[in-house]
């Protein structure tokens, strides 16, 4: 017999061999066979109009693409050392919704899911909740008392910096100031763009909506520049570990002890991630509940609560590693697909593409950059470690949670969530006040 011809066997062997291959093969953590008969599933129900506009059907959505894009954007050459995985799933469902390659079934059911559900509201809440009880009360302290400085000359920044190259591409400062930073710096779209417009229109006698669309591209492009800018920090935190402290924002002295404790994992309990689910819940309803009665957003309400629930040792330490397991949880399995959300609801793709004119982009990229910049040099003289005060600075630019979502996910650092939610909101809520009192003054 030729040493070229392969018996039966050894053909039932190579092909085992090649099944188990791609059995071995995930997406995310679904092994690809697997993988491929429920995305068609899915993709199947909705083609035909079975797809459940619920959680059901928004959850599946979601996670199947979601799963798909992290994978794909994670796999990419240069596109994952900048946060490739959060970048497709923000903006490949944004482009597939507004070029119609997503059927109206899938973006019911995802709607179903972000909107009707607040599936958003539950992610951030896990997420402050588990981080901050799960986190160092030394570093807590630290870290709030320290970041206003970088977030204030970060924003003196961000102004200098898309002012004058405003004006180098011939536009007028009080133009870029009040139309294109403002929007960047101003906290998201619902917190941010919505107020700043109807106080705009006030003041100015024109109609809201037509401030919206000119708020907005600017808003969503310096979103974009901040989760590449985000990712770029990830990469040089792996290059120069020196500058990174691995998702600890300041220097304590302890850090390698800090460090080895963030690393090591306790044991799972299932009853502890569900007291931390309730926990993550509860902290949200508080700051909803104490919110009309103090005049604080509730979502910054659910921060100081918690913050004070860890400082202050009330929570027994196995209700805070409940709560901190339900934290890896969320953004284990959930931060991929609740970007795919995001992208399809709160990005619109239509705006984005035409909002990119070259002095345009510029104007927002020294926005972002001048605030990035100052953040890693104001973050050493303050003794914090310039990757993560970097990061942190950069999510005054973001979109709301949904920013801070993208930008902590490119850089890999979900644990910053409580420092970035400070950052995005108290300094947006700033911004607006700053920028509705100086267009009475200059008007």
């Amino acid at each position: 017999m030729s040493d070229t011809m392969q018996t039966p066997i050894a053909v039932a062997q190579s092909q085992d061999g090649l099944l188990a291959r791609i059995g071995a093969y995930k997406i995310g953590p679904v092994p690809l066979p697997l993988y491929v008969a429920i995305a068609a599933v899915v993709f199947g129900a909705s083609v035909i109009g079975k797809l459940p506009a619920d959680m059901i059907g928004g959850f599946a959505a979601i996670m199947v693409l979601g799963f798909l894009l992290g994978e794909i954007g994670g796999r990419i050459p240069y596109l994952r050392a900048i946060g490739g995985s959060a970048i497709l799933c923000l903006f490949v469902p944004s482009a597939m919704l507004g070029y119609h390659f997503m059927n109206p079934a899938t973006s019911e059911a995802i709607k179903a899911v972000m909107k009707t559900s607040n599936f958003l509201y539950l992610y951030i809440a896990c997420l402050v909740t588990g981080s901050m009880l799960g986190m160092n009360r030394r570093v807590l302290i630290q870290g709030f008392l320290r970041m206003f400085v970088p977030l204030a000359v970060g924003t003196l920044a961000a102004v200098a910096a898309g002012g004058l190259v405003g004006m180098l591409f011939g536009y007028e400062f009080k133009h870029t100031f009040f139309y294109i930073v403002m929007p960047i710096v101003a906290g998201g779209i619902g917190e941010g763009i919505l107020p700043l417009s109807l106080a705009y229109a006030e003041i100015l006698g024109t109609e809201q909506p037509a401030l919206i669309a000119m708020l907005i591209p600017a808003a969503l492009i310096g979103n974009v520049v901040a989760i590449i800018a985000s990712g770029v920090l990830r990469r040089v935190g792996e290059v120069r570990p020196s500058h990174s402290g691995q998702g600890l924002l300041v220097r304590t002295g302890n850090d390698n002890e800090l460090l080895k404790e963030m690393a090591t994992e306790k044991k799972l309990e299932l009853p502890l991630m569900g007291a931390g689910l309730l926990m993550a819940c509860t902290m949200f309803i508080l700051g909803a509940f104490l919110s009309p009665f103090t005049g604080i957003p509730g979502p910054i309400l659910m921060i100081i609560g918690a913050a004070l629930l860890k400082v202050s040792k009330l929570i027994p330490a196995q209700m805070e590693t409940g709560a901190h397991q339900m934290y890896k949880f969320m953004t284990t399995n959930m931060t991929f697909p609740l970007l795919v959300g995001l992208g399809t609801l709160y990005v619109p793709w239509n705006d984005l593409i035409a909002a990119f004119t070259p002095a345009y982009f510029a104007i927002c990229c020294a926005t972002v950059l001048g605030m990035v910049s100052s953040g890693w040099f104001i973050g050493k003289l303050l003794n914090m470690y310039e990757v993560e005060s970097a990061i942190v600075t950069c999510c005054h630019s973001g979109l709301g949670g949904t920013g801070d979502v993208a930008i902590l996910s490119a850089a890999n650092r979900m644990g910053l969530m409580p420092f970035a939610q400070i950052s995005t909101r108290i300094g947006g809520a700033g911004m607006v006040v700053l920028a509705v009192f100086l267009l009475k003054f200059f008007h």
